[in-house]
This record gives structure tokens, sequence and C-alpha cells, in this order.
């Protein structure tokens, strides 16, 4: 799973006010080579949650991210090459996601996050 997956997903557990951002447990991360598209980047920073990408690529073993950012660092190609790395090469290949409010775990086989509920959950 990548970081822009993580990025997007959410807890819906039924009374859950809270499941965002998503606690990453890891047991394997892998890298994967992506071509860098840097306008796809640009597009794609004002839907990101920053400071839950900062802390999941951490998690992952990555802190070349700045904790603060602004507009003007999509000018910079390094600043968009190590978005670009956290983003889209950096992949949970095991694990979990942690719901913040509940502590349910939902498990992360083969890089694919397993997000269903339980019947008492919906």
């Amino acid at each position: 799973m990548r970081l822009i997956t993580h990025n997007m997903l959410s807890s819906n557990i039924k009374g859950v006010t809270n499941g965002f951002p998503l606690r990453i447990q890891v047991e394997k991360v892998v890298e994967k080579e992506v071509d860098f598209n840097p306008d796809f980047l640009r597009n794609m920073f004002a839907k990101i949650e920053w400071k839950a990408l900062t802390e999941a690529s951490k998690t992952l073993g990555y802190a070349d991210l700045p904790e603060e950012t602004e507009p003007l660092m999509l000018e910079s190609e390094e600043f968009l090459r190590k978005l670009h790395h956290a983003l889209l090469e950096l992949h949970l290949e095991e694990g979990a996601l942690v719901c913040p409010e509940t502590g349910r775990k939902f498990p992360v086989n083969k890089g694919i996050p397993n997000m269903l509920l339980h019947e008492d959950e919906v």
C-alpha cells in the first residue's frame, strides 16, 4: 500500500468521529521505483494531509520530508522527488492500519489493506 492511499483512508466504524489518520504498524516495507511525474505531484499536493503523510513516512523509515510546507516548494525538484518517493515508492507490504479512536486493526497483506468492517461495526 502506497502512502498516497494511506493518506486518503479513514476508519468508517459506526460511531467513530476521529478515524483519520490511521496509525501504521509495520511488518514489511518495500520500495518500488515509479516514474517521476512532477505535474502529478503538484496537482496532488493540495489534496494531501501533510502532517499525516510526514508521520506515516517516518513510521516506514523515511524522515526526509519537511515538517512544514509552502507553495513555493512545488518549484523545487529536490522537494518534489522527496514527495514522490514518500507518496509513490514506499509500500507497506505487510502490517496493519489502526483506527486512532477504537484501536481496531485493519490488516495489510501483500500491499492490500483490508478495510472491511465486521457486522457489528456497520
